[in-house]
């Protein structure tokens, strides 16, 4: 049977972190990952990074039917390649608000205060423009500006400005408000991945395995200590693997509760349900699950515009060649290149995030309006619904039962209406309006005059998620808590968690910076203990 120091379950943006780091500390560590590797063309060039959504490399999970989105089941689609998320998102760099993590430590997370994750996020930027204090720029992930400008961009961020936004060159200063550009993980015109980022500082060291096509179906525990895994590969095999230290659970918000359940961690009651043996009564495993909703605001364009989609033979040909001759042009942009943090309730700060497409977007079960034209997506922030994921049955392949909980919570309903007026009237002011026909699937008023019940029948009928679960495995000291401050499981050992599973609150902006944040962290927290322990064997 082999044997490692460390194992890390999940290839992801935290565990690709925490992989990197205890191998560059002489650790024996194998990373595992269920997808296959990330050396698909589509991931590493920018602006197709959506092709690679709905194939092999992504999981494809949805929602039960949800009661307050009009009984619609919502679709969440996750990394499922090395790299995770990092690979398939579209490489926004943001940090979050600094009173989110405030709000962590005052919520029983304690030693994640602002100014104690800060040194994380330094250590981990490499910032090619902006620097010190709030930037680093000596760390693996390379963070850029676009060198593409979308017509409709600039369009959009010159119309916020008129709408009263103002202008920021930095959506991780001091301040969140403000509208710009949004700064990426891409360096040359290429995405800089978890993957890239981390696990290229060491590859090709022999220290480090990495088995991609390995998924995770549970823990194999001596006592109450984690000591290893169970594989299965994608011919069907399985392959138990011991670890001398640690297991890393890194698999996602997603799939992270749904390894701990089989593995007979999670609600007693639910479990012996089930017909699987608890190990340990951990009744927060699964819930607390939150993530952001976004309800697209379409305006038609009157010339043919459009970012992607719309460009085809002669057109698709120059873009391709103007990118692999220098590396820019339409196929280096993020596809989401502007975009705007508002205070859309008068709550004192920002609570609603715009991501703007310059074209029109459907969703994954929805076809977008026909045509040319720019989806403003108003996005609310930290929502106040809850959900909570359970296992199907005790068989790794019946999945998991999420009722997410979407827009439950009235208050999340009054954020996504006040998002989308927030859009619409940035759409009406000059630089804007000015480009297009007119706005799709609202009434096409020329002031705000629309009945409240008619936003809110709206925003149940399209919303959907940017793809940021987190919170089923929560980090603090109470009841429902599942991980430590220093993100050891409760109540076991041998187990840690890094990835966006033990936010106990959504983070206020897309959540890949602050995951590999966290798996620094928790590399950190196994470091530390090993040294620890070498000095007492001494």
């Amino acid at each position: 049977m082999e044997t490692f120091d460390y194992i890390v379950a999940g290839g992801g943006s935290g565990g690709c972190t925490v992989a990197a780091r205890l191998v560059e500390a002489g650790c024996n560590v194998l990373l595992l990952e269920a997808g296959p590797r990330d050396n698909h063309p589509f991931i590493h060039i920018p602006g197709t990074f959506i092709r690679v959504h709905g194939t092999r490399r992504t999981w494809m999970y949805r929602t039960d039917a949800q009661a307050h989105v009009n009984h619609r089941e919502v679709y969440i689609p996750q990394g499922r390649t090395l790299g995770g998320g990092s690979s398939v998102n579209a490489m926004i760099y943001i940090r979050g608000q600094q009173q989110d993590y405030d709000d962590w430590a005052a919520a029983g997370a304690t030693g994640w205060r602002f100014a104690d994750v800060l040194p994380y996020f330094l250590r981990a930027e490499g910032n090619q423009r902006l620097g010190a204090p709030l930037h680093g720029q000596d760390g693996p992930l390379t963070v850029s500006d676009g060198t593409h400008r979308h017509p409709l961009s600039l369009a959009f961020v010159k119309a916020a400005m008129e709408a009263g936004v103002p202008y920021t060159e930095d959506f991780n200063g001091t301040h969140q408000e403000g509208v710009g550009y949004y700064q990426t993980t891409t360096e040359a015109g290429r995405r800089c991945s978890s993957a890239v980022a981390y696990l290229g500082r060491v590859r090709g060291r022999q220290n480090l395995s990495v088995r991609t096509g390995y998924e995770v179906e549970r823990l194999v525990f001596e006592g109450r200590r984690a000591a290893g895994v169970i594989a299965r590969a994608d011919d069907g095999s399985r392959h138990e693997i011991r670890c001398r230290e640690e297991v890393v659970l890194s698999a996602g918000a997603l799939a992270t509760p749904k390894i701990l359940m089989l593995s007979g961690v999670g609600d007693g009651v639910h479990l012996r349900e089930l017909g699987v043996g608890v190990l340990h009564d951990l009744p927060g495993v699964g819930r607390n699950f939150q993530d952001h909703l976004s309800a697209s605001v379409y305006g038609r364009t009157r010339e043919p515009v459009s970012l992607l989609g719309h460009d085809r033979g002669v057109k698709a040909l120059r873009h391709g060649l103007q990118y692999v001759a220098a590396r820019r042009g339409l196929l280096t942009s993020n596809v989401i290149e502007s975009g705007a943090f508002v205070d859309a309730t008068g709550c004192g700060r920002p609570d609603v995030q715009f991501h703007v497409v310059p074209a029109l977007v459907g969703d994954v079960d929805r076809a977008p309006p026909q045509g040319h034209g720019i989806s403003v997506n108003p996005c609310a922030l930290r929502p106040k619904s809850r959900g909570a994921l359970r296992l199907r049955s005790a068989d790794p392949h019946d999945g998991f039962s999420l009722d997410a909980g979407f827009l439950s919570d009235e208050a999340d309903l009054r954020t996504m209406v006040a998002g989308v007026r927030f859009a619409r009237r940035i759409m009406r002011a000059p630089s804007l309006a000015g480009l297009l026909d007119g706005m799709l699937m609202l009434p096409d008023t020329a002031d705000d005059s629309i009945p409240e019940s008619v936003y809110e029948d709206y925003v149940r009928s399209v919303a959907k998620t940017v793809f940021h679960p987190v919170g089923t495995c929560k980090m603090g000291t109470d009841t429902q808590a599942v991980v430590a401050p220093d993100l050891h499981v409760h109540g076991l050992e041998g187990l840690r968690i890094a990835d966006a599973s033990v936010m106990p609150l959504i983070v206020s902006g897309n959540t890949n910076a602050p995951t590999i944040m966290i798996g620094e962290r928790c590399a950190d927290f196994m470091l530390a203990q090993r040294e620890a322990g070498a000095r007492r064997a001494a």
